[in-house]
């Protein structure tokens, strides 16, 4: 009777472990999320990539606006010549003079026409800035990713922990009873040698999953920048799932950002082959300067001058540098229309399998949870018949491993679902902040990019 009683406090001990562990202050799934979106040094990265992609644009842009510079210069002019003649003949030693001249003046030049190559290579930035900010929100997602599956496997290994603690209670009792009916003459050596062996290997399970359990700890708190405490693995991110696998695919299409960036890839690299196609065109440009200067010898200024002039330059030969940008212009775009093609089938494969995951998972949980209903039995069963004399402890043993085995399936089945959930958001592109509803500052450079393009941001600071 008393290993009735054990068995079923055991399983009611692991029900509530994996039902609610921590239920006091839990840190949820949401609240790791956010801590880590703050944290992950990658996304921080990938924000900063994104800022300095947008300073491309400035720079693609400068090439059609002005340049204006200003000019202050002085020169000293000396010289040596004979002295003054006098009665005793002319003075060898001679006289020094010397003079000052400033001179100040501004400068003005302009494109005012390449065959419209800064066009081509602003547009090609401004792409590459839409791909750095798609960027952004791929290391996102991997991020996040990351992190719930850092956060299941500690949820996971505190509960493998417990139940192999309970694992090892059990067989100590197998044990002791062992013992206990050798002394009375109902049992055999054999019995108490199989539960001593028995107790060595429940040992070493829950020492290893100790060591699993804090190598995941370990993660968790790389990834979150916080220990983890009181882990909650309740979450209703499920909602976002679209209800069929040809709408999962369907929107991962058009929404995951590493498709977004392909496109974005793909118009940058056009935009390089027409940047290429146009250097074969003329150039036309302007200039002007306006100056004056002032001599300290005469005490006169030149006066206000100036000069204004154009050029206009075609290109005849280059030694075949022209013909080979164009080509490599064209292959390059080429390649990235192949690169598309290979997201697009990443990321649909990426799609189908967490489809796949979860009703794979859904399936083992179902199967796993009879196998433990039917262990439960089993044991009770074979405990109650050890006791009658028509069972041996050996199969008692046995017993206790094949629950201890479903147990331990129904926990990785659990954590495995939870897992496929979210690898399926981030496959359709929705695991991000924004659509997880986290709360936090979403990391974004649009601002930064609308603010740099601004045509009189160098005359001012800009903030990072």
């Amino acid at each position: 009777m008393k290993f009735r009683v054990l068995v079923a406090v055991s399983t009611l001990a692991l029900t509530l472990g994996i039902a609610g562990t921590g239920a006091a202050q839990a840190q949820s799934i949401a609240q790791a999320l956010a801590a880590a979106y703050d944290h992950a040094p990658d996304l921080q990265s990938a924000l900063l990539s994104a800022k300095s992609s947008a300073e491309d644009i400035v720079r693609a842009e400068s090439a059609k606006r002005p340049t204006i510079g200003a000019s202050l210069g002085g020169n000293y002019n000396w010289a040596v010549g004979p002295g003054a003649v006098g009665p005793g003949g002319t003075n060898p030693t001679g006289a020094f003079t010397g003079s000052s001249t400033f001179s100040a003046g501004l400068s003005y030049n302009q494109t005012i026409f390449d065959n419209f190559a800064t066009e081509a290579q602003i547009e090609a930035a401004r792409a590459g800035a839409e791909a750095a900010e798609y960027q952004i929100r791929n290391t996102e997602q991997n991020v996040l990713l990351d992190v719930v599956q850092a956060y299941m496997d500690v949820m996971t290994g505190q509960q493998l922990v417990a139940l192999r603690q309970e694992n090892l209670t059990f067989f100590r009792a197998q044990l002791q009873s062992a013992e206990d009916r050798l002394e009375v003459g109902e049992g055999t050596r054999i019995d108490v040698a199989q539960a001593e062996a028995r107790l060595a290997q429940g040992e070493a399970g829950y020492r290893a999953a100790i060591s699993s359990l804090e190598v995941s700890q370990a993660t968790f708190q790389r990834l979150v920048g916080a220990a983890p405490r009181n882990l909650s693995g309740g979450h209703d991110f499920s909602r976002l799932i679209p209800g069929t696998l040809q709408s999962a695919i369907a929107e991962a299409e058009t929404g995951h950002p590493a498709i977004l960036l392909a496109k974005a890839g793909i118009r940058a690299a056009q935009a390089g082959s027409d940047a290429a196609q146009a250097a074969f065109g003329p150039n036309a440009s302007v200039s002007g300067q306006v100056g004056t200067s002032y001599s300290t010898a005469t005490g006169t200024s030149s006066g206000l001058s100036g000069q204004l002039g154009f050029q206009i330059t075609v290109p005849i030969y280059a030694g075949g540098a022209l013909g080979a940008g164009v080509r490599k212009a064209n292959i390059e775009q080429i390649r990235s229309e192949v690169d598309a093609m290979g997201a697009y089938d990443q990321v649909r494969a990426a799609v189908i399998a967490a489809w796949s995951g979860i009703q794979s998972a859904d399936a083992q949980i179902t199967a796993a949870q009879a196998a433990v209903s039917a262990g439960q039995e089993v044991l009770e069963g074979v405990i109650q018949e050890r006791d009658l004399g028509t069972r041996t402890t050996l199969e008692v043993l046995n017993a206790q491993a094949e629950l201890t085995t479903a147990r331990e399936g129904l926990i990785n089945a659990s954590s495995g679902k939870v897992v496929a959930t979210f690898s399926l958001l981030a496959a359709i592109g929705r695991l991000t902040a924004a659509d997880l509803g986290l709360p936090v500052e979403v990391k974004t450079a649009v601002p930064y990019t609308q603010t740099v393009e601004d045509v009189w941001q160098e005359l001012r600071t800009v903030a990072d």
